[in-house]
């Protein structure tokens, strides 16, 4: 089977219209992926119960195992087209500053460093505020950023 693999050699076709999204569609393109993940989550844990003859599944095994399922649906569409569900909803994708597609390693050092943002009481999200690049922590760390992209024409 053939891994997919985007052009990293070449920015993408549509450019962005602004450099940095704001907290406000980021947090409401969280809450629809928050949604798509939780079906996931729902869906695994049916299999996994379904296999242990009926019973809860529980343990680092199962946990490691939503764990790489959730990295798994960040991961595929931040490197293909740079656009979760919530993302494209909300017009923002996950690029590189010079506006080409994330890598594989970017994309587990985003979703990784996406907790401390978080865990932080916020302030990793919030930093982009302060921030003269208008870029989040696991941004930061991850050397991406979300931009607004501009509506499809018709």
């Amino acid at each position: 089977m053939k891994i997919m693999q985007p052009n990293l050699s070449q920015p993408y076709p549509i450019q962005a219209i602004d450099p940095s999204a704001g907290i406000f569609r980021r947090l409401i393109a969280m809450v629809y992926d928050l949604l798509v993940v939780l079906g996931l989550m729902f869906f695994v844990g049916a299999i996994a119960t379904a296999f242990n003859r009926m019973e809860a599944v529980q343990g680092p095994v199962f946990q490691s195992l939503i764990f790489l399922v959730i990295y798994g649906f960040f991961a595929k569409f931040w490197t293909n087209g740079g656009q979760t569900a919530g993302m494209k909803a909300w017009r923002l994708r996950a690029e590189t500053p010079d506006g080409r597609p994330i890598t594989l390693q970017q994309s587990l050092v985003r979703f990784l460093a996406a907790f401390v943002s978080a865990g932080c009481f916020g302030l990793g999200y919030l930093w982009l505020f302060f921030d003269k690049d208008k870029v989040t922590w696991h941004e930061k760390i991850s050397g991406t950023r979300t931009v607004i992209i501009p509506k499809p024409e018709k």
